[in-house]
């Protein structure tokens, strides 16, 4: 039997069902080829339809495919054998651009353009292609043809491929797009059908129209009619993206629970899903909620930390997934709506350097352990500075834990480049200076006449007690004098001097 996700792939984008937008971005991008030469990279979850909407496009545009599955063939040398020299050849016709536009709707002189698709461009791994993520990239910058990379997930690509292509994000299919792809399927295959038995496929298959095709066609076989009852394709376990975990954990109007299932159906371990969470939590909640937050967070750190302090014992990974995702959801006192722009995956090294500077900064400032400093102070204050609001109290924070934009920036969920936070930098290290001069009360003001300073001290002068007037004085007016220095150290500078 013909497999239908392949009988009835679609043949032009018209027929591309779902993602309307991304698809009509798509053929934008190819329409225009010739005006910007730039590749592009659609992405999103399996089954969604990105590698039939780039042949679709081939068939539309009249272009030759040709592609390259980078989970078979991707070191250096395969894919430059491969997809390097269709996309430095001119056209067919034998010239870049050249042609007489034959097969090719546009009529644009385009229609003998091959387009290169590189599929699974996220499983390119440096430690494994001998060179493939570089041979990737030189094809991207030189290539004289359109080409398509398809990858499930965008940020498991290298910064280097994802800054050389534009992106184009293709997102789950809905019941109620996949429901009319079902239904003309049983149609052209002559086939009776319940409504109800359709919209039952296309929600166990939650967004995935491949998979929701291939159960449709196991339930069609052998039977003339399909009806809800012969449905029993179950719950399918589908992987989810980072980007629902987010939506699910920090937006959605759902339990705690169902935050934790999600957290176990994402393809990351419980550390990667911290971070994620910690970096992404401040762009949705504020005030109590993001503090609330920040202690789950807190405990999801510790919990992790526990592998590690316990020769790996990954069973301590249950715990902190309970906190970094029901216990983040918990947090929140309602729901979220609208879409929220995450930006890319944490830079780690780079903020984890930034939260050692900062934290080690609290701890030494207060007096207390380092780990006091994480799990208490830091939390606290990016909740009371969050987005460097009251600017006022967020200026007094930096200038007295001593903060440069990165720690700013860490500490508030700010942007370290904003004009925003490089001028409560320098008004900080202003309101330093001034608290400094403030205590160190004269003692760097220059003198008029530097011989005048301590005039008389080398012939004992009025000015110069003696040592034999120190001894003559009582014990009672030393101890006087010395409640006195340290009534005076007592009164050391706190935050609330900054104010």
């Amino acid at each position: 039997m013909t497999d239908w996700t392949e009988r009835y792939r679609p043949t032009t984008l018209s027929e591309v069902r779902g993602n309307n937008k991304a698809r009509d971005t798509l053929e934008e991008w190819a329409r225009t080829w010739d005006d910007h030469r730039e590749p592009v990279v659609v992405h999103g979850a399996p089954g969604v339809g990105k590698t039939s909407a780039a042949h679709a496009l081939a068939n539309d545009m009249g272009w030759e495919v040709v592609e390259l599955n980078a989970s078979d063939q991707r070191t250096g040398d395969d894919i430059e054998r491969f997809a390097g020299r269709a996309a430095q050849n001119a056209t067919l016709a034998g010239s870049v651009g050249g042609g007489d536009g034959g097969g090719g709707t546009g009529g644009d002189g385009s229609g003998g353009r091959q387009l290169i698709v590189l599929d699974e461009a996220d499983n390119i791994h440096h430690q494994y292609d001998r060179g493939g993520k570089r041979a990737v990239t030189e094809l991207l910058k030189d290539a004289n043809q359109p080409v398509v990379l398809i990858a499930n997930e965008y940020y498991d690509m290298s910064n280097s491929l994802r800054n050389a292509a534009r992106e184009i994000e293709f997102r789950d299919v809905s019941a109620r797009s996949t429901v009319p792809v079902l239904r003309d399927i049983l149609r052209k295959e002559g086939i009776e059908f319940d409504e109800d038995a359709l919209e039952r496929i296309a929600d166990d298959n939650d967004g995935d129209l491949r998979a929701a095709v291939k159960d449709l066609q196991v339930t069609a076989e052998d039977r003339s009619r399909i009806a809800l009852e012969d449905v029993s394709t179950g719950s399918r376990n589908r992987a989810v993206g980072l980007f629902e975990f987010l939506d699910t954990v920090l937006k959605e109007e759902r339990s705690a629970e169902a935050a934790l299932r999600t957290a176990y159906d994402v393809d990351e371990t419980p550390e990667d899903l911290l971070q994620w969470v910690e970096d992404k939590v401040s762009l949705v909640y504020e005030g109590r909620e993001l503090a609330r937050a920040y202690e789950f967070l807190a405990n999801a750190d510790i919990w992790t930390s526990r592998v590690y302090a316990t020769d790996y014992d990954y069973t301590w990974w249950r715990y902190a997934t309970d906190n970094l995702a029901g216990g983040v959801a918990a947090a929140r006192d309602g729901t979220y709506g609208g879409w929220t722009r995450y930006g890319g995956a944490p830079y780690r090294s780079t903020r984890d350097s930034t939260r050692g500077e900062v934290v080690r900064a609290i701890a030494e400032s207060g007096g207390f352990s380092m780990t006091t400093a994480r799990l208490d102070v830091l939390p606290f204050l990016s909740a009371v500075t969050h987005h460097c609001k009251p600017r006022d109290l967020t200026v007094a924070m930096a200038a007295w834990y001593d903060l440069d934009e990165a720690g700013v920036a860490y500490v508030t969920g700010s942007g370290k480049t904003t004009n925003k936070v490089q001028s409560i930098v320098e008004d900080a290290a202003a309101l330093r200076a001034e608290a400094l001069e403030d205590h160190a009360g004269g003692a760097f003001d220059g003198g008029e006449g530097g011989d005048s300073v301590g005039d008389g001290s080398a012939d004992g002068g009025p000015d110069d007690p003696t040592d034999a007037d120190v001894l003559d004085r009582t014990d009672s007016e030393v101890d006087t004098e010395d409640t006195a220095d340290a009534a005076d150290g007592d009164s050391q500078a706190g935050l609330s001097e900054f104010m």
